[in-house]
């Protein structure tokens, strides 16, 4: 068996000698502490220097980011015409790499006389760790045109800026060309990099070739399998890693953790059987673990162990209590990542832009817009600056709260836009009923060539639904059709939910139909609108169909298929269902499936006996519902039967000015308007105002807004004649249509 060679021996092919050593009076380099070797610049920069002199400073400037002090080094060596000599110049190019200016990088390289693999290799791992591949490429391709071979730093930094598989297979041959197929570190690179390309099966055959494996090769391969979901493969390997005799470390829990996080297909106690690892190994202080095992029991919703865990650490770094405030608020506990965020700013720490993003995120969640704003003028105090990412959670929360122009500011503020700023303030106007907007910013969402997915196309269709704007749904439509955009099951459900409320129950009916399938929620749209249409038996012909599918119907679906009867007058079969909901599918009914209930018996001229449903249903303390017999009230004339229910209202909603006006309409509607009367001078009494009712109709794809009591549209006069004579034609039609 051959001996492994060293990993990063410059010697293996080409000895480059050695620098001399340097002279007495030259400045001693530690390592240890870089900060200690500043303290001599001054004399450096001001007295005459031997060349060996700059290296160990140049080294320092690289590893702390001190460009200026770089700058005066090199200009002291330019000065002192020291620059022909290679181990200055390679410790320079070096500083110039490390702090990202690779154009200085490449200027020195071009200036030195006599180059060897090592500035080579240098310049190379800079332009690759700059992801410029095509000049690294450039400039291996000359090193070898001068007749330097690579060594195993040149082929190291290759390797680490590579992301494609055909390029690393590429540098796989090269590897074995110039034989360094025992090279424990490049070995490990590539296993990284295989895996990383989605494919752990050509690693893992890396893997079984190596002659020799340390640590770092076992933690490779089982990242490897980590990152392509494979759990069964990690544990197998963790198994022979043990027989091998190699323990698991730090890095091999964390990739087993981010294995089990990431994974659906995993469980809770495995997170408990590496806990009880990690705890006999001695790592239970690694804050990185610990907050891998936080993580994973937050996604899994077992918030007590988490919490237990975060209690018990001793030292809590920010990236642990975002963790926390991250999983809290993704398992809709945003009260209590509110209370965490709270409890770390109260620490002194300066949170991430992950920590501001979760908090502002709980703050949307719950509506405490006072809160979330509060967090942005702590970052505009404090001049953090924001990734694309928080800033998008803050214009969600402004557009969330109903803050339309301060959410739109932001946005129009913003540097770099990604498809979810797009969405933020699409999605914000659209819930928030100004379609118009939505429409202008989708319309220059796509002029930017961003394309859209499924949650722009279900916000904007969701907001044509619940606003009746048929033109604009079918745009969105036609863009769907002449995109050939991939219709997900949300977007095709949204376009029959939206064909259905905007009146097109044949399109809506065409678009189910092309459906590959259906689930509850597409079922209980086209039952929904079929109802909404006066057309219960096609409704109720549709539910039958959905409990042939064998599916069980939720709330949802009962609500639609009560909602259908109603608005048909199918008293018998409505109240059958209702009562199948507990009996048959073991479904508690909901306030809303009483209201429906109410409405139904309503239609059907029984206004006592919805009264005496409403009493002997104890959920049903609800003054909408009473509403609905109120209003049935009014239209049978039973001025009693109204006294007691507003009474009822009253008790629920004292402060309500709709019961008041209700009653009040109801009196005017039987011409008592002492009752009338009364009911006015009891509101002027309690101080109570009815706000004005507004509606508006779409016609041709443009919109006229109407309010109560309010005369100046300029064609109403004909639109009173036009009411009327409605008014008139459906005195002869039946209650329940």
């Amino acid at each position: 068996m051959k001996h492994v060679r060293p990993s990063h021996a410059t010697s293996q092919h080409i000895k480059t000698p050695p620098p001399p050593p340097p002279p007495t009076a030259a400045v001693e380099f530690r390592p240890s502490n870089h900060l200690q070797d500043l303290h001599h610049l001054p004399s450096i920069a001001t007295a005459p220097s031997h060349p060996n002199d700059f290296p160990p400073l140049l080294k320092t400037c690289a590893s702390l980011s001190l460009l200026p002090v770089g700058h005066i080094l090199h200009q002291r060596a330019v000065v002192l015409g020291l620059m022909a000599e290679p181990y200055l110049s390679t410790s320079l190019l070096h500083m110039y790499a490390v702090n990202g200016r690779i154009s200085d990088a490449h200027r020195v390289f071009d200036q030195m006389p006599i180059k060897n693999v090592v500035p080579y290799s240098a310049l190379i791992s800079a332009y690759c760790r700059s992801a410029n591949l095509n000049m690294a490429f450039s400039i291996y391709n000359k090193m070898l045109n001068d007749g330097i071979r690579p060594n195993s730093v040149t082929l190291l930094g290759l390797i680490s800026g590579i992301s494609e598989l055909y390029l690393l297979q590429s540098l796989h041959a090269l590897v074995s060309h110039f034989g360094f197929e025992e090279d424990l570190i490049i070995i490990n690179s590539m296993m990284n990099v295989y895996s990383l390309c989605g494919r752990a099966d050509f690693a893992r055959k890396l893997f079984d070739s190596m002659p020799f494996k340390d640590c770092i090769s076992w933690n490779s391969m089982i990242a490897g399998y980590s990152k392509n979901g494979e759990v069964k493969s990690s544990m197998d390997l963790i198994h022979k890693m043990r027989l091998a005799g190699f323990f698991p470390d730090q890095q091999t829990y964390g990739s087993l953790l981010a294995l089990f996080t990431n994974n659906t297909r995993c469980s809770v106690q495995l997170g408990c059987l590496i806990q009880a690892l990690v705890i006999t190994s001695g790592f239970v202080s690694d804050s990185h673990l610990l907050t891998s095992l936080i993580s994973l029991y937050l996604k899994f919703g077992k918030l007590d162990y988490a919490f237990k865990l975060f209690d018990q650490s001793s030292e809590k770094d920010v990236v642990l209590w975002t963790a926390m405030i991250s999983g809290l608020a993704h398992n809709d506990r945003a009260d209590e990542a509110l209370l965490v965020f709270h409890k770390m700013m109260s620490t002194g720490l300066t949170p991430l832009n992950t920590t501001i993003a979760s908090a502002v995120s709980a703050s949307a969640q719950l509506g405490m817009f006072r809160i979330g704003a509060s967090i942005h003028g702590f970052v505009v105090r404090q001049k953090l600056a924001l990734d694309t990412a928080a800033e998008n959670s803050l214009i969600t929360l402004y557009m969330k709260c109903s803050h339309m122009r301060q959410g739109q500011q932001l946005f129009e503020l913003m540097l770099n836009r990604d498809l979810v700023s797009w969405n933020a303030v699409i999605s914000g106007f659209a819930h928030n009923g100004h379609l118009d907007e939505a429409f202008y910013f989708f319309i220059r969402m796509i002029s930017v060539m961003q394309a859209p997915d499924t949650i722009t196309i279900v916000s904007l269709l969701q907001s044509c639904a619940s606003l009746g704007a048929l033109h604009q749904g079918r745009i969105i439509h036609n863009f769907m059709i002449r995109h050939e955009l991939n219709c997900c099951l949300s977007m095709e459900t949204s376009l029959v939910d939206m064909y259905s409320k905007c009146g097109d129950i044949k399109t809506a009916q065409k678009c189910f139909n092309r459906m590959l399938e259906q689930d509850m929620v597409s079922w209980s749209a086209i039952i929904a609108g079929y109802g909404s249409h006066g057309m219960g038996d096609v409704a109720l012909r549709m539910y039958s169909r959905f409990l042939s599918t064998e599916m069980k119907p939720n709330n949802v679906m009962f609500l639609s298929v009560l909602s259908a009867c109603s608005h048909s007058g199918l008293v018998s079969e409505g109240l059958t269902i209702f009562n199948s909901m507990k009996e048959e599918f073991g479904i508690q009914p909901w306030i809303e499936h009483c209201g429906c209930v109410v409405d139904l018996l309503c239609r059907a001229g029984n206004v006592e006996e919805a009264f005496r449903f409403f009493r002997r249903t104890s959920l049903m303390a609800n003054a909408d519902v009473l509403g609905i017999i109120l209003d049935a009230c009014r239209a049978s004339g039973g001025a009693d039967l109204a006294e007691e229910v507003v009474k009822e209202m009253i008790k629920l909603k004292p402060e309500s000015s709709g019961s008041y006006v209700q009653l009040a309409h109801n009196y005017a509607a039987m011409n008592c308007w002492d009752g009338f009367g009364q009911t006015l001078t009891r509101m002027r009494t309690l101080g109570l105002k009815k706000i004005p009712g507004w509606s508006f109709v779409e016609v041709n794809g443009s919109k006229n807004t109407f309010f109560a009591y309010d005369a100046s549209h300029p064609q109403w006069d004909d639109i009173l004649l036009l009411l009327k004579t409605f008014h008139n034609e459906m005195k002869d039609i039946k209650p329940f249509i």
